[in-house]
This record gives C-alpha cells, sequence and structure tokens, in this order.
C-alpha cells in the first residue's frame, strides 16, 4: 500500500502542466510558431474577426430565406376621454372611454433575390371589448392573406448584396490565412529577439571571464614587469566594461523574456531558451509564379472586387433615384368581423387590395442628378485607386521575391564569418597569453567576434521573417508546394 501511495504522489508529480511556474523550457523557431498560433492573444484575435465575418455571412444567407414571425398584443387596456356631439343637448361634450383589444397574428415573409420585391403570407385573429355601459364584444379574423411588394426603380438591393456578401466572407477566409501568417512573422521577432540577447549575455559572461583571468595574468606580469601600468589599466578597464556589459545584458534578458513569455501565454517566470535554427530552407521562388500566385490567393485582390461592386452598387442606386419612381403593392386575402367569436372562421368575405405609387421629381434644383454625377465620379476615382493599388501589390510581391531569394546568401556569409572571427578571437586570445600582441589588438578581436554572431542572428532573422512575409502575400507555402489552407469546420465547432 505505502509503495502505491508514492507511486501516485510520483504520478501528480509529473503530471504538472507542461508550461507551469518557474519552468525552463527549450523551445525550437517551429515550436514557438506552433504555440503562438494555438495559444497567443493574436491568434485569439484572428479567430474571432474571422467568426464575426462569418456569422454577417449566415444573417445574409438567413435574409435569403422564408422568416416566419408571430406578433401579439395580448392585453391592450385604453381608458380615455373622448369628445362627442350629444344629439340630446346639440352640444359637445367629453365622454369617458374604455375598451380591452387583444389580437395576434403570424406571417410568413420571403425575399425574393432576383426582383428585390418581397412576398408575404399573413394570419391575424382581434378583438374588442367596449367596457362601459351597454359594452359589446366583437372580433375580427383573416385567415389567409398573399400579397407582393416591388419597387420599379431599377435599382435592386437584394440582388448587390448577393454579389457583394459572399466575397466578403471569402475574403474573410482569405484574411485568416494572411492573418495567421503576419502572427508567424511576430514570433520569428519574438523569438530572435530573445535568441539575440541570450547569445549577448553568453557572449558578456564570456567576455567578462576572460576579462577577469587578462586582468588576473596582468597583474602577475605588472608584478614581474612585463606589463606596463597602462596597459594593465587598460585590462582593468576592459573588466570593468565587461561587467556593465553583462549586466545590461542580464537586464536585457529578463525584460525580453517577459515580453516573449507574455506573447505566448506562458507563465511569467517561465525561463525559455532558444534554440537558434541552424538550417534554413534551400530553394529560390520564382517572381511570375509567385504573382500569379498572389493575385490568385491574396484577400487585397478580393478586396478590389468587393470595392469595385460596391461603387457600381452607389452608381446604381443614385440613378433609380433620377427618374420615375413606381411601387407596387398587391393584397389578396379572406376576413370576416362578428359579435360571436364562432362566427369569424365561417364564411369569409373577399379583400382584395392593389396599390400603385408613383413619384415623379419635377423642381428638385438638380439634387438628384447631383448625387448621380457624384456617384459616378466617385466610382472612377475608386477605379483609378484599385488600380494603383493593384499594380504597387504586384511590385512588391515582386521585390519580396528578390530579397528573399538574395537573404540565402546572406545567411551563408554571415555564417561564415561568424566562423572565422570566433577562429581568430581564439588565436588572437592563445596569442596574447604568450605575451605576442597587445590588449587592444585582443579588444578588437573580441568586438569582431561579438558583431558577427550577432550579424548570423540578424541574417536568420530577416531570412524567416521575408519567408513568412511571401507566404503571407501568396498564401503558398513554397517549401511543400502546397496551398496553406485554415480548417474552418473545427474553428465553428470549437464555438
Amino acid at each position: 500500500m505505502k509503495q502505491f501511495i508514492i507511486a501516485l504522489f510520483l504520478l501528480g508529480i509529473t503530471a504538472v502542466p507542461v508550461y507551469s511556474q518557474n519552468q525552463s523550457l527549450r523551445l525550437t523557431l517551429p515550436e514557438v510558431i506552433d504555440l503562438a498560433t494555438e495559444q497567443s492573444i493574436d491568434a485569439f484575435r484572428n479567430k474571432n474577426m474571422y467568426l464575426a465575418r462569418y456569422w454577417e455571412f449566415r444573417y445574409y444567407k438567413a435574409d435569403r430565406l422564408p422568416g416566419l414571425s408571430l406578433s401579439s398584443s395580448p392585453i391592450d387596456l385604453n381608458r380615455y376621454s373622448r369628445k362627442e356631439y350629444n344629439f340630446n343637448t346639440n352640444q359637445d361634450e367629453y365622454r369617458m372611454r374604455e375598451y380591452f383589444n387583444s389580437d395576434v397574428s403570424l406571417s410568413l415573409v420571403q425575399n425574393v433575390a432576383q426582383t428585390g420585391g418581397q412576398l408575404f403570407l399573413r394570419s391575424s385573429l382581434g378583438m374588442v371589448k367596449n367596457l362601459g355601459d351597454g359594452g359589446s364584444t366583437s372580433y375580427a379574423a383573416t385567415p389567409i392573406s398573399i400579397g407582393y411588394s416591388q419597387e420599379l426603380n431599377g435599382y435592386n438591393a437584394l440582388k448587390w448584396k448577393s454579389k457583394i456578401e459572399p466575397l466578403k466572407y471569402e475574403k474573410a477566409k482569405k484574411q485568416l490565412i494572411e492573418n495567421n501568417e503576419t502572427l508567424k512573422q511576430k514570433a520569428v521577432s519574438v523569438f530572435f529577439s530573445l535568441t539575440r540577447a541570450q547569445i549577448q549575455k553568453s557572449i558578456a559572461e564570456t567576455n567578462y571571464a576572460n576579462a577577469d583571468t587578462l586582468y588576473k595574468i596582468g597583474q602577475g606580469r605588472y608584478q614581474v614587469g612585463t606589463v606596463t601600468q597602462d596597459e594593465l589599466l587598460k585590462l582593468e578597464l576592459s573588466l570593468l566594461n565587461a561587467s556593465q556589459a553583462l549586466n545590461q545584458a542580464n537586464v536585457s534578458v529578463k525584460r525580453l523574456q517577459s515580453s516573449f513569455n507574455s506573447f505566448l501565454g506562458l507563465e511569467k517566470e517561465t525561463n525559455v531558451e532558444c534554440v537558434m535554427p541552424e538550417v534554413i530552407p534551400d530553394f529560390k521562388v520564382n517572381a511570375d509564379n509567385a504573382i500569379s500566385l498572389a493575385v490568385e490567393n491574396n484577400p487585397t485582390i478580393i478586396d478590389h472586387q468587393q470595392r469595385t461592386l460596391e461603387a457600381n452598387q452607389a452608381v446604381a442606386s443614385a440613378k433609380s433615384e433620377t427618374g420615375l419612381n413606381t411601387s407596387v403593392y398587391a393584397l389578396y386575402g379572406l376576413n370576416q368581423d362578428s359579435e360571436e367569436f364562432s362566427d369569424v372562421y365561417g364564411k369569409q368575405n373577399e379583400s382584395q387590395r392593389f396599390n400603385l405609387g408613383i413619384n415623379i421629381p419635377i423642381v428638385d434644383w438638380g439634387k438628384r442628378k447631383g448625387r448621380f454625377e457624384m456617384a459616378k465620379s466617385n466610382r472612377e476615382v475608386a477605379l483609378a485607386v484599385i488600380e494603383q493599388e493593384r499594380i504597387d501589390f504586384e511590385q512588391e510581391v515582386y521585390q519580396r521575391v528578390l530579397e528573399f531569394n538574395l537573404q540565402a546568401g546572406q545567411v551563408y556569409n554571415a555564417a561564415k564569418a561568424d566562423t572565422v572571427a570566433k577562429m581568430g578571437y581564439d588565436v588572437t586570445f592563445q596569442r596574447f597569453l604568450i605575451g605576442k600582441i597587445d590588449v587592444v589588438k585582443l579588444n578588437i578581436a573580441s568586438n569582431d567576434q561579438e558583431s558577427a554572431r550577432i550579424q548570423y542572428v540578424d541574417a536568420l532573422n530577416q531570412f524567416w521573417t521575408k519567408y513568412y512575409q511571401l507566404r503571407g502575400l501568396t498564401l503558398y507555402d513554397f517549401e511543400r508546394k502546397e496551398q496553406l489552407i485554415v480548417e474552418y469546420d473545427k474553428i465553428l465547432q470549437k464555438q
């Protein structure tokens, strides 16, 4: 039993969450990107921005389906004074009136997208009861009525919606993928910022250890007269500078670690050691292919289509106001009223209504024409802006491709420079130990080594940033040669 309890205790220890407080982690760049896309605030915001657009599209689709609604005023009690003519006294006088009213109606409405009209079915029942002296009760019922209303000005708002709303939703789906790639760019930036700080801290620790060793050696050599006082002072100054640099590096790591944890949703006290990628994808991107993919996939192009349609919609709406405006309303139904409830659903009377409305502008001082001409001018401006944006967009894709294709060479050169600088510092350090060179040359070699190392980190940062920028523009994975996708159904299932 004791062994069983100990086993349970050990199992409880191993069941501690992965990212518990005071945890130390070693994370690679792909792991950081995965964490960012799963649990960061930015990922949460991206998903909910997509969901907002999804429910907007669902509302549009529901608006195209028949709508059934029930409306009722079950209790309507009214007591008021009303002026009436008294034939006995030949005078007007106020009399108190009281009545109780109750009604209910059921309506089925269908928007007709092809014409922009509205077809409806209705059924209603009402009762009114006078509460005064000699009060009476009467009922009225319309078991069924069918009607249709239509504007005949040539503008069909439903038709324009049917063109624009699907585009808006398709743009939202593409924007979710684009935003995910932007999130990965941010993850790359956060990762390499912390990596850079950790490397600078490591260099500062090495420099401090070396400066301390050199200062102690210098003190010994000063005693035997092989090192001058000014050289010893330079060694002491190097030690003080190294100590200050180490303190600054420690502060920088703590600050960036805090930002890193906040971005990824880790515990505040979690310490992460960033494992710098040593290998980069080896491929080149064809500029023409990238532009074609960007035009096919990027939400910017869909946005251009949407804005073009909206500009045309504004012109069509303004044009519909310039001429003769007519509307048609037609209704056919059966109704009956009676003092007995059982009679209102008996023999029904027919009811019909047909209304043709006409609005003819005679003098409006050019307001309608002005709105129409303004809408046309705005459309021309919008189309010109869209065309320029299209040119700029394709040029940006082309530029990003050139930068990305060059960056792999930059990484290779920076890696080679880092290796050479490290070898040079090691040789210089050993030569200083045997007294072949002075401290000035040693400091130069140390600075070269630190600079080469940081430049290599920055080159890697630039490579991965440009890589995800290119993916975000084209929504395409050039390494795997496949379209970037999002499992939208899983996002909706989590709601």
